[in-house]
């Protein structure tokens, strides 16, 4: 994935590849945030509209069920695509993966609180439109989850930097 879009940035103008390539991670995170709001958006609308048609439930129960259910969608999805072609995460081993995974999640959940505080403030209490909350609230999380992946999760030493260069110069060759 990752070198099918650094193809489609090379017919760029050189200064355009070159800002995208001083700055991957960064657009990979929005590129992949971007695909992880759309699983979020998604399975929070399926979730809405299944509670509201067939069960009944209030706007808190709505806002706290969807919100819940989208996030587990989402974090698993944002897992998957950080660790693979955002971060290059080397881990390896089920130890080490169980705590990478521990830490992305641990994260996840501090900004599935934040998330759900905005969702219930802005919808629930407030009666803002649901979707124009739900949006200001991902904006908010997807900031936040990046500073967290960068600086606790995927955190690279020494030895990882020097993995991580390496398969980036025989990717760019």
């Amino acid at each position: 994935m990752k070198n099918l879009i650094r193809k489609i940035v090379s017919v760029f103008p050189k200064p355009i590849e070159d800002l995208y390539l001083k700055y991957e991670d960064k657009w990979l995170y929005i590129f992949f945030g971007g695909l992880t709001t759309v699983v979020s958006f998604v399975s929070a609308g399926f979730a809405k509209w299944v509670l509201e048609k067939w069960g009944g439930f209030g706007d808190d129960a709505v806002s706290d069920i969807s919100t819940v259910f989208s996030w587990v969608c989402a974090v698993t999805f944002a897992y998957l695509t950080n660790r693979v072609w955002v971060f290059d995460s080397t881990t390896k081993g089920v130890k080490n993966l169980i705590i990478e995974g521990g830490k992305f999640y641990g994260g996840r959940v501090f900004t599935l609180a934040v998330e759900w505080i905005v969702m219930r403030v802005g919808f629930a209490w407030l009666g803002i439109n649901y979707w124009v909350v739900k949006i200001f609230a991902n904006v908010v999380v997807l900031i936040l989850n990046y500073v967290i992946s960068k600086v606790f999760v995927f955190r690279k030493g020494k030895e990882q930097e020097a993995v991580s260069l390496k398969k980036k110069e025989e990717s760019d060759g």
